[in-house]
Protein backbone atom coordinates (compact mmCIF):
# COMPACT_ATOMS: atom_id res chain seq x y z
CA UNK A 1 0.00 0.00 0.00
CA UNK A 2 1.55 3.34 -0.64
CA UNK A 3 1.01 6.28 0.95
CA UNK A 4 -2.47 7.88 0.63
CA UNK A 5 -2.25 11.50 -1.31
CA UNK A 6 -4.20 13.36 1.08
CA UNK A 7 -2.12 11.79 4.24
CA UNK A 8 -0.27 15.02 4.39
CA UNK A 9 1.40 16.42 7.92
CA UNK A 10 -0.65 19.64 7.45
CA UNK A 11 -3.54 17.82 7.15
CA UNK A 12 -2.91 15.28 9.83
CA UNK A 13 -1.98 18.10 12.76
CA UNK A 14 -4.74 18.97 14.02
CA UNK A 15 -6.55 15.54 13.79
CA UNK A 16 -6.22 14.59 17.54
CA UNK A 17 -7.88 17.87 18.33
CA UNK A 18 -9.85 17.71 21.38
CA UNK A 19 -9.49 14.25 21.66
CA UNK A 20 -7.02 11.60 23.46
CA UNK A 21 -3.96 12.60 21.16
CA UNK A 22 -4.57 16.16 21.40
CA UNK A 23 -5.29 16.27 24.83
CA UNK A 24 -2.27 14.41 26.03
CA UNK A 25 -0.38 16.35 23.42
CA UNK A 26 0.71 14.17 20.91
CA UNK A 27 2.52 16.40 18.04
CA UNK A 28 3.08 14.52 14.76
CA UNK A 29 6.30 15.67 12.96
CA UNK A 30 6.49 13.19 9.59
CA UNK A 31 3.98 11.67 7.84
CA UNK A 32 5.54 9.84 4.84
CA UNK A 33 5.56 6.15 2.90
CA UNK A 34 6.11 3.50 5.34
CA UNK A 35 6.77 5.83 8.28
CA UNK A 36 5.16 8.28 10.84
CA UNK A 37 6.92 10.22 13.67
CA UNK A 38 5.50 11.63 17.09
CA UNK A 39 6.64 13.44 20.09
CA UNK A 40 5.16 13.89 23.30
CA UNK A 41 6.49 15.98 26.36
CA UNK A 42 6.55 14.47 29.55
CA UNK A 43 4.22 16.47 32.14
CA UNK A 44 3.49 15.62 35.59
CA UNK A 45 0.00 14.59 34.51
CA UNK A 46 1.29 12.01 32.19
CA UNK A 47 3.14 10.38 35.02
CA UNK A 48 1.64 7.36 37.21
CA UNK A 49 1.59 7.90 41.04
CA UNK A 50 5.25 6.48 41.54
CA UNK A 51 6.45 9.43 39.36
CA UNK A 52 7.63 7.23 36.76
CA UNK A 53 5.80 7.57 32.90
CA UNK A 54 2.96 5.97 33.03
CA UNK A 55 2.64 2.61 31.01
CA UNK A 56 -0.56 4.00 29.31
CA UNK A 57 0.67 7.31 28.08
CA UNK A 58 3.75 5.77 26.67
CA UNK A 59 0.86 2.67 24.70
CA UNK A 60 -1.30 5.84 24.00
CA UNK A 61 1.78 7.58 21.80
CA UNK A 62 2.56 4.66 20.18
CA UNK A 63 -0.60 3.25 19.36
CA UNK A 64 -2.02 7.13 18.09
CA UNK A 65 1.13 7.43 15.74
CA UNK A 66 0.65 3.57 14.16
CA UNK A 67 -3.14 4.20 14.15
CA UNK A 68 -2.17 7.60 12.10
CA UNK A 69 0.13 5.36 9.91
CA UNK A 70 -2.96 2.91 9.16
CA UNK A 71 -5.11 5.76 7.71
CA UNK A 72 -2.81 7.00 5.66
CA UNK A 73 -2.20 3.99 4.23
CA UNK A 74 -5.65 2.55 3.69
CA UNK A 75 -5.98 1.00 0.50
CA UNK A 76 -8.25 2.97 -1.87
CA UNK A 77 -12.11 2.15 -0.95
CA UNK A 78 -11.59 1.69 2.22
CA UNK A 79 -13.24 3.46 5.14
CA UNK A 80 -11.06 3.23 8.33
CA UNK A 81 -9.88 0.89 10.65
CA UNK A 82 -10.36 -0.44 14.18
CA UNK A 83 -6.84 -1.89 16.92
CA UNK A 84 -7.74 -5.63 17.46
CA UNK A 85 -4.57 -6.51 19.12
CA UNK A 86 -1.29 -4.71 20.49
CA UNK A 87 1.48 -5.87 22.48
CA UNK A 88 4.36 -3.73 24.34
CA UNK A 89 7.78 -4.40 25.52
CA UNK A 90 8.92 -1.82 28.28
CA UNK A 91 12.43 -1.17 28.56
CA UNK A 92 12.78 1.77 30.66
CA UNK A 93 11.14 4.60 31.60
CA UNK A 94 11.40 8.77 31.88
CA UNK A 95 9.99 11.56 34.22
CA UNK A 96 10.73 14.37 32.08
CA UNK A 97 11.47 15.45 28.94
CA UNK A 98 10.45 14.35 25.25
CA UNK A 99 8.88 11.26 24.20
CA UNK A 100 9.86 10.49 20.34
CA UNK A 101 7.77 7.59 18.47
CA UNK A 102 8.79 6.16 14.88
CA UNK A 103 5.93 3.97 13.92
CA UNK A 104 6.50 1.78 10.70
CA UNK A 105 4.56 -0.82 8.90
CA UNK A 106 5.59 -4.64 8.87
CA UNK A 107 2.55 -5.70 7.38
CA UNK A 108 0.11 -3.68 4.89
CA UNK A 109 -2.87 -5.99 3.99
CA UNK A 110 -6.80 -5.26 2.69
CA UNK A 111 -7.69 -7.22 5.85
CA UNK A 112 -4.98 -6.28 7.90
CA UNK A 113 -2.15 -3.76 8.80
CA UNK A 114 0.55 -5.02 11.31
CA UNK A 115 2.24 -1.65 12.40
CA UNK A 116 5.65 -1.33 14.81
CA UNK A 117 6.41 1.18 16.94
CA UNK A 118 9.82 2.72 18.93
CA UNK A 119 9.47 4.75 21.72
CA UNK A 120 12.72 6.78 22.88
CA UNK A 121 13.57 9.13 25.25
CA UNK A 122 15.02 11.79 22.59
CA UNK A 123 16.87 13.43 24.74
CA UNK A 124 19.86 10.24 24.57
CA UNK A 125 17.76 8.28 21.92
CA UNK A 126 17.71 5.39 24.99
CA UNK A 127 14.13 3.06 24.27
CA UNK A 128 11.48 3.18 26.53
CA UNK A 129 9.39 0.65 25.05
CA UNK A 130 8.69 -1.72 21.28
CA UNK A 131 5.08 -1.82 20.60
CA UNK A 132 3.32 -3.82 17.84
CA UNK A 133 -0.83 -3.15 16.89
CA UNK A 134 -2.89 -5.55 14.17
CA UNK A 135 -5.30 -3.06 12.41
CA UNK A 136 -8.67 -4.61 10.89
CA UNK A 137 -9.07 -2.31 7.66
CA UNK A 138 -12.71 -1.29 7.60
CA UNK A 139 -15.00 -1.26 4.66
CA UNK A 140 -18.38 0.09 3.49
CA UNK A 141 -20.96 -2.05 3.83
CA UNK A 142 -23.03 -3.45 1.20
CA UNK A 143 -26.60 -1.24 0.86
Amino acid sequence: MALRPEATLDKFLDRGAGRLPGLIGIRFTEIAENRISAELDIRDELLAPNGYLHAATVIALADTACGYGCIAHLPLGAESFTTIELKTNFLGTARNGTLFCLATPAHLGRATQVWDAVVTDQANGRRIALFRCTQMVLWPRPT
